[in-house]
């Protein structure tokens, strides 16, 4: 594929000011798998072919637009495959439901090296499902979706599909504004395998609701297997009470690595499988959409393991998508040294090289005003000199952490933070893992071959709007560092703070977490033992998020936000002297579902929830407030459990919901169903 191998590396000096190389590109085709026009809904795979004058890598980009609407990014620069002198896009398959009418489809191609550029576009139209004024519902490539269409609404309105079957009650999708004159589609989702559903259109205008006819609907039988090759299994461990009001639950499987959602009996009412890695980090409210991460190439990456950010909707289709080659060549144009394309590091690699290795564990949407903004989670692998992180091998020391970095609402790099410029590189991880090329969310290639240090193993990331009474100090970033047994809060505000970029000092306005005597900085937080506790804190934690957006709560005294954590508890039941080891009962050696007050003016934390869950994980988990006031949490590896707690106490509750798997999953969501996902 490769025609020059300094190709990237020079593009990114290129983003930094270096004169281009002349280069001619010229696009000659662009070409839809299926002739216009099409109605709403058909995917259609776009392919495009080009050529460049200079001897380098061809990168396109796609995006699309609406009538006279501006074009809106839909994947961004990848690499595209290099046959007899002519580059090829990537196939690109190309969906929407957003509206009947004329599109314009535009693929830009660019050499990163020279700079260079050329554009094509090409037309489209797709047409309504709607014939005359009569709703019609259709099928989609997904068996339990439906493509949900009525005429359209006046301005001012919004609709929304109910659907359900037998004497259920309905569940509804979200609602969404009339845009007249183009008509009203929604996918419908959330339904159970060869079922028939009634389903029909509610129009709000003024106040006053009007239900539009039934309309019937089989859906369709499962596949005989998933891309993973198998269906994940189910064990109901404890009923679940009829009148549940979160009667689903999302799962973000890291075994056949395929997001499914079932009932609280298991039953499957939602998959997603393209035939590759798929990890599920956050369900999107509102939107019916959800973030993945995804296997595939990338231009400038050594692997194609966990290169891809794609939003998708609710069949399946992309969104939007980019890659680690475009977002490193972003941050080298706003002066990042840490996130160097891993394939351009020269052989064999230096002390102080550094490299955006993959994405990993989790992307987060989230709005300040009217804009809307994407923060996720990027593999930082950087080598330091001998003897860092007290190696005694004489050999330079390749250490694995985390940048931060957020995406406006076109997907472009706007903020980052680099955990390697502020925190204490000789902080050890205290129970000092390590990563394995390809091994339990490690990269697939390394520096050195074979091993890093993985130093904070970030696994959450939660952003909290600040909004006047309810969370005045906040607009800032959680980030959850599992082997740092710490959680810390970067000064975001909203994109003004201290970490704005370039990073300057003091990013961390707080660190949290137990206090120990192997490493600084240490806590700075008082933990509020009510229990007499041996070990009250939480350690290797996961899905560390704000209840509720952040509303502050008070209780005995202490006022702030409702922290939600699963605690693994790796470090607490460790053996001396950093754990109780075998000092410990069963109760103290379990893990744990959490939820703490955080109250940031006495820098107190109280539990109002601390479950012994009644086993002991190593990795993975979740931690939840629901809306009825119980909890939930998901215990990981080696038990994979859904399991819904009514508290009986001030700090403990009761099990009134356990769903069990067979396979692992990184996190999980109990829900409504998928239009309404858990407020964090």
């Amino acid at each position: 594929m490769k025609r020059n191998s300094l190709c990237c590396a020079a593009g990114l000096l290129a983003a930094l000011g270096t004169a281009p190389l002349q280069a001619t590109i010229a696009i000659l085709s662009l070409t839809p798998s299926v002739s216009s026009p099409q109605p709403l809904g058909t995917p259609v795979t776009w392919t495009a072919t080009a050529t460049d004058s200079q001897p380098n890598d061809l990168t396109f980009r796609f995006n699309v637009a609406s009538g006279t609407q501006p074009f809106v990014l839909v994947r961004d620069f990848n690499i595209g495959t290099l046959s007899d002198a002519a580059w090829t896009l990537q196939p690109f398959i190309w969906t929407t439901i957003a509206g009947e009418g004329a599109y314009q489809v535009e693929v830009v191609a660019k050499d990163f090296v020279s700079g260079e550029t050329a554009t094509r576009t090409a037309s489209f139209n797709l047409t309504s499902r709607v014939s005359g004024r009569a709703d019609a519902v259709n099928t989609t490539g997904n068996a339990l979706v439906a493509l949900f269409s009525a005429p359209s609404c006046a301005t001012g309105s919004a609709m929304r599909v109910g659907f359900y079957t037998g004497s259920a009650a309905p569940n509804y999708t979200a609602w969404a504004p009339c845009t007249p004159p183009v008509s009203m589609n929604f996918y419908v989702a959330g339904m159970l395998p060869s079922t028939t559903y009634a389903m029909y259109s509610q129009t709000e205008t003024g106040g006053k609701i009007t239900k539009g006819p039934n309309l019937g609907f089989i859906s369709g039988a499962l596949p005989s297997t998933l891309p993973g090759g198998y269906y994940p299994t189910f064990t109901v461990n404890t009923e679940a009470p009829a009148n549940d009001p979160n009667p689903m639950v999302l799962w973000s499987f890291t075994k056949i690595i395929v997001p499914v959602a079932t009932d609280l009996s298991g039953n499957i009412m939602r998959y997603y499988g393209n035939g590759s890695y798929t990890l599920l980090t956050r369900p999107v409210p509102g939107s019916g959409t959800m973030l993945t991460i995804q296997n595939g190439l990338s231009w400038d990456s050594v692997n194609q393991v966990q290169q891809l950010l794609r939003e998708i909707d609710l069949a399946g289709n992309i969104v939007r998508e980019t890659n680690t080659g475009v977002i490193a060549s972003q941050l080298a144009a706003m002066g990042v040294t840490d996130a160097t394309p891993c394939g351009q590091i020269p052989q064999p690699p230096a002390v102080g090289d550094a490299c955006l290795n993959d994405f990993h564990h989790d992307a987060v949407r989230y709005t300040i005003g009217d804009q809307q903004y994407t923060a996720f989670l990027a593999h930082i692998e950087k080598l330091f000199a001998p003897g860092t992180q007290g190696n005694t091998s004489g050999n330079p020391v390749d250490v694995l952490s985390e940048m931060l970095i957020v995406l406006n609402s076109n997907w472009q790099v706007v903020w980052y933070y680099d955990a390697f410029n502020e925190l204490d590189i000789n902080r050890t991880a205290p129970l000092g893992e390590t990563c394995t090329s390809g091994n339990s969310d490690c990269p697939t290639v390394l520096f050195l071959g074979t091993m890093a240090n993985d130093w904070t193993h970030g696994n959450t990331v939660d952003y909290v709007a600040a909004s006047s009474s309810q969370n005045p100090d906040s607009g800032d970033f959680l980030l959850n560092m599992r082997n740092q047994d710490q959680v810390i809060k970067i000064a975001y505000k909203n994109g003004t703070g201290t970490c704005a970029p370039p990073p300057a000092a003091s990013c961390i306005a707080w660190y949290m977490g137990p206090p120990d005597g192997y490493a600084v900085p240490p806590h700075s937080f008082t933990f509020v033992n009510i229990t007499n506790d041996p070990w009250p804190w939480f350690s290797h934690a996961h899905d560390v998020t704000y209840a509720n957006n952040g509303q502050r709560v008070t209780v005995d005294g202490l006022t702030g936000p409702l922290l939600t954590i699963f605690d693994d508890g790796n470090t607490r039941y460790s053996a001396p002297p950093l754990g109780l080891g075998q000092n410990c009962g069963p109760s103290d050696c379990n893990s744990r579902g959490m939820a703490l007050i955080v109250d940031e003016t006495k820098m107190k934390v109280r539990p109002v929830m601390l479950q012994d869950l009644g086993v002991q994980t190593t990795s993975l988990g979740a931690a939840q407030l629901l809306s009825n006031g119980n909890y939930f949490f998901q215990p990981g590896i080696p038990y994979n459990e859904a399991i819904e707690i009514q508290p009986t106490t001030s700090i403990f509750g009761s099990q009134v919901m356990n769903l069990g798997s067979g396979d692992y999953s990184e996190r999980s969501w109990q829900m409504p169903d998928l239009y309404n996902p858990p407020v964090e």
